[in-house]
C-alpha cells in the first residue's frame, strides 16, 4: 500500500513536469532546443514535483504509523499532517533538541529513563533514507514526548491501583492537547512547565542529587553497632555513631571518644527531623533511623516527588496541610507554616487507615453532635448493645423521622450491621467523641478534622488510634487562626459560640483548600529534610510500583 501510494505521487509529479516540458520546447531542425529561462522553470518544477511526492509518501506513511493510535492520529489530521520535529522549519529543530535534552535528564525527576528509548531515538533519527523512515522518527518523538510529558506531569503510576485509600483523580492531558501546546509554545518553557511548580518540589528534587552523590560516595559509613546508647557511653559503638552523624552533616568532624553533649545535641537535631522524641538519647526508634541507609532514604524522596505530581497544581496561597505519616496537621501562608499542631489519624487496621485527598474547608461545628457512622455502628456498638441495652449510654437512638427511640423499645439482637434502622448519635458535650469542634470539608468518605476529650493520645510518637478522621490536639487554636481572616476577635468571638452549649454552624467566609497527604520525605525551606517512617506501609507499594515501572536508583553506579 505504501508503496503504491509513492508510486501515485511520483506519477501526478512527473505529468507536471511534462507539462511544463511541453510549453518550453522548440524544434530547430532535427533538434529539440530547450530554452535557457524554461531551464530554471523546469529545474523549479522538478523540485515542486519532488516535494510533491515526497509530502504524498509522509502523509501516507503518518497515517499508517498512526493508524492504532486515535488521539495521534486525530493531533496530525487535525494539522494537515504537519511534523511537529521532523520538519524543515526553524521551529522543529528548536523542539527536538529541548525534547531530546529533556529526554536526557529524565532521571532528575525520578523517571523511568528506559520507557523513553532515547537511545533508539537517536539511532532512528541518524537512519532516515526514505519518507517512511521519516514519518515513523516523527510518530516515535511524538510518542517519546507523550509518555514524558504525562510521566512528569501527572506521575508515573495511577494512585489508586497501587494503595486503595489514596484517593486522587489524576488528570492525564490528552495527546492533542500537549502536542499543540508544544506546537504553538516556546519548546523549552513547555517542557518546563510540565514539573510541578511548587518549592517543595524543588527542594526534593534537589536533596534528590545530594543523596545520589552521597550513595555514589559510599553512604554514610558504617552502621552504628548498638540497639541503643546513652549519654555517657564509649567505646566503638559511640565511634560509630560520631562517624554516622559527621556524614550525615549533624555534627562537625571531632575526635570525641564518648557520648558527650556535643554527641548528645547532634543526636536531639537528628530526633527532631525524624519525628522522634528529642531526648538526646540514641534509643532503639533512634537507632534504626539513624542506620537507615541513604538508599532507602532516596527512594523516599523519588516517592514524595511522584506524590508531589498527584496534587492540584493550585495549592492555594492559605492552605490546609496534613501529613499522616507526620501526624501532623499545619496551615501553610505562601509557603511559611503559620499554625502547626499534633494530630491523631486512623489505626493502621482494617477499614479504619485515613485516605488521601484533596478538598475545600467549608465550615466549623462548634459543640458538634456526633453522627456515629453506620460502619462504626455495626463494627463496635451494635455487639455492645446486643450484650447490654445499656451500653454506651451516652448515645442516643433516633428513627428514620428523627424521633428519639427509647432502648427499652430495641430488640438489638434483631438486628445486623446491614438492617440496624436507627441513626445512632452523641449530643453535644464536654465528653462527646468529636469534643467542642469538627471542622467540616464535606466528602464521600465523611472525614473530617476534630477536637477530641482524650487528649492522652497525643503524647506518643506513633498516633494512629482513630477509626479515621484527623483529631487535633490543639483545636481551638486551629479555629482562632482559620476564623482570623474573617473576625476582629477570632478567638473571643469562637467562645461567644461555644459558650452557649448549642450546636452551631460557623461559616468560613472564604473556603480554604485541605490536602490530606502522605509523606515520609518532606523538606523545609532553609532546614534540613524531615523524614518519617512508613506506617501504611504506601510508600513502601508506591516504590515497588516505580520500580516495575522502571525507575532506579541513581549514585549505585557512582
Amino acid at each position: 500500500m505504501r508503496k503504491l501510494s509513492g508510486l501515485r505521487g511520483w506519477g501526478a509529479a512527473l505529468s507536471v513536469v511534462g507539462a511544463v516540458a511541453a510549453t518550453g520546447l522548440r524544434a530547430e531542425g532535427n533538434r529539440a532546443v530547450i530554452s535557457p529561462a524554461f531551464s530554471t522553470a523546469l529545474s523549479e518544477a522538478m523540485a515542486q514535483a519532488q516535494a510533491h511526492a515526497m509530502n504524498t509518501a509522509f502523509t501516507q506513511a503518518l497515517e499508517d504509523a498512526t493508524a492504532t493510535d486515535r488521539e495521534l492520529a486525530e493531533y496530525y489530521r487535525g494539522v494537515g499532517h504537519a511534523p511537529l520535529w521532523t520538519g524543515e522549519s526553524a521551529q522543529d529543530p528548536a523542539r527536538r533538541a529541548a525534547l531530546l535534552r529533556a529526554l536526557g535528564d529524565a532521571d532528575m525527576h525520578g523517571l523511568p529513563v528506559a520507557r523513553y528509548d532515547l537511545p533508539g531515538l537517536l539511532a532512528r533519527l541518524g537512519d532516515i533514507r526514505s519518507a517512511q523512515a521519516l514519518a515513523e522518527a516523527e510518530v516515535a518523538l511524538s510518542r517519546a514526548y507523550l509518555a514524558y510529558a504525562r510521566d512528569l506531569q501527572s506521575g508515573v503510576v495511577v494512585p489508586s491501583r497501587v494503595d486503595f485509600d489514596i484517593k486522587r483523580d489524576v488528570v492525564r492531558r490528552s495527546a492533542p492537547d500537549l502536542l499543540e501546546k508544544m506546537r504553538v509554545g516556546e519548546p523549552r518553557a513547555v517542557i518546563r512547565a510540565l514539573a510541578p511548580q511548587s518549592n517543595e518540589y524543588r527542594r526534593l528534587q534537589k536533596h534528590k542529587l545530594i543523596l545520589e552523590r552521597r550513595v555514589a560516595a559510599g553512604g554514610w559509613g558504617a552502621v552504628v553497632p548498638a540497639d541503643s546508647l546513652r549519654p555517657g557511653a564509649t567505646g566503638p559503638a559511640v565511634l560509630a555513631l560520631r562517624d554516622r552523624l559527621v556524614a550525615m552533616g549533624y555534627l562537625s568532624r571531632s575526635a570525641t571518644a564518648s557520648y558527650d553533649g556535643t554527641i548528645q545535641a547532634a543526636v536531639q537535631a537528628f530526633q527532631g527531623n525524624h519525628g522522634l522524641e528529642t531526648d538526646g538519647v540514641a534509643g532503639p526508634a533512634t537507632m534504626a533511623a539513624i542506620n537507615t541507609g541513604p538508599e532507602q532514604r532516596l527512594k523516599s524522596v523519588i516517592v514524595a516527588m511522584e506524590r508531589e505530581r498527584w496534587l492540584p497544581a493550585e495549592r492555594g496561597t492559605r492552605h490546609i496541610l496534613v501529613n499522616l505519616a507526620d501526624f501532623s496537621a499545619r496551615i501553610i501562608d505562601d509557603d511559611r507554616v503559620t499554625f502547626e499542631t499534633r494530630a491523631v489519624i486512623g489505626k493502621n487496621a482494617g477499614d479504619r487507615r485515613s485516605p488521601e485527598f484533596s478538598d475545600q474547608m467549608k465550615y466549623m461545628v462548634i459543640n458538634p453532635t456526633w453522627h456515629v457512622p453506620r460502619s462504626i455502628v455495626a463494627r463496635d456498638y451494635l455487639p455492645k448493645l446486643q450484650g447490654n441495652r445499656n451500653a454506651a449510654s451516652y448515645l442516643k437512638l433516633y428513627d428514620s423521622s428523627g424521633r428519639e427511640v427509647p432502648r427499652g423499645a430495641v430488640n438489638f439482637n434483631a438486628y445486623t450491621g446491614r438492617n440496624f434502622p436507627f441513626a445512632v448519635k452523641q449530643p453535644p458535650s464536654d465528653n462527646n467523641a468529636l469534643g467542642l469542634v469538627k471542622f467540616m470539608f464535606p466528602n464521600k468518605w465523611n472525614i473530617y478534622l476534630h477536637d477530641t476529650p482524650q487528649k492522652h493520645l497525643f503524647q506518643p510518637e506513633k498516633r494512629d488510634f482513630s477509626s479515621g478522621c484527623i483529631r487535633l490536639q490543639q483545636p481551638f487554636e486551629f479555629a482562632y487562626e482559620l476564623l482570623s481572616r474573617q473576625e476582629a476577635d477570632p478567638q473571643s468571638f469562637f467562645h461567644s459560640v461555644l459558650d452557649t452549649g448549642r450546636e452551631t454552624y460557623v461559616n468560613l467566609k472564604k473556603h480554604v483548600p485541605i490536602h490530606l497527604i502522605y509523606r515520609t520525605a518532606v523538606t523545609q525551606a532553609g532546614g534540613a529534610v524531615q523524614y518519617r517512617d512508613d506506617i501504611y506501609g504506601r510508600d513502601a507499594r508506591i516504590w515497588e510500583a516505580l520500580e516495575r515501572a522502571g525507575v532506579r536508583l541513581g549514585g549505585l553506579n557512582g
